[in-house]
């Protein structure tokens, strides 16, 4: 997978932040902008070291909603692997800069990582669609995992 192109199903938004005096406030979900596009089942929010990547990995069911808070700049990287896809094989690699808010919508069957490429630890918020190992954490893992994959195409 080495063309790069478009996903037409991954949704990108930068969020304005309002600043005054007292400091800065940034809305990360409105039903009124967001609905059509996930509807989150839980949230969680995670911290990555300079230099470290999360994933590749994707999901069989799960859409991931990651708001990238702007504490530090990361790059994003996306391959389309729905076989059934118009984009099927597509990767698509943009940055999430420091100092923007901004939300990527991660569809399933896209794999996905980012890495944080600033000198600062950087804060992500994530809202799926999905339980993490579902009710009660009863159930299997959403995850297919290719990190750890030395033969896998989805590498940084």
């Amino acid at each position: 997978m080495t063309s790069q192109g478009v996903i037409p199903d991954v949704t990108i938004k930068d969020f304005p932040t309002f600043k005054d005096a007292r400091g800065s406030l940034t809305e990360i979900w409105r039903n009124d902008e967001m609905k059509a596009v996930v509807q989150p089942a839980m949230a969680y929010v995670s911290i990555t070291k300079p230099d470290t990547a999360r994933g590749p990995h994707e999901h069989v069911d799960q859409t991931d909603f990651f708001i990238f808070m702007g504490t530090a700049g990361f790059q994003m990287r996306l391959w389309d692997n729905r076989k059934n896809s118009s984009t099927f094989g597509i990767a698509q690699f943009f940055d999430c800069p420091r100092g923007v808010v901004r939300a990527v919508v991660v569809p399933p069957g896209v794999v996905h990582g980012y890495k944080n490429i600033d000198t600062e630890n950087g804060l992500i918020l994530n809202l799926p669609d999905r339980l993490y190992a579902g009710e009660n954490k009863k159930e299997p893992v959403d995850e297919i995992r290719h990190e750890a994959d030395p033969t896998s195409p989805f590498h940084f």
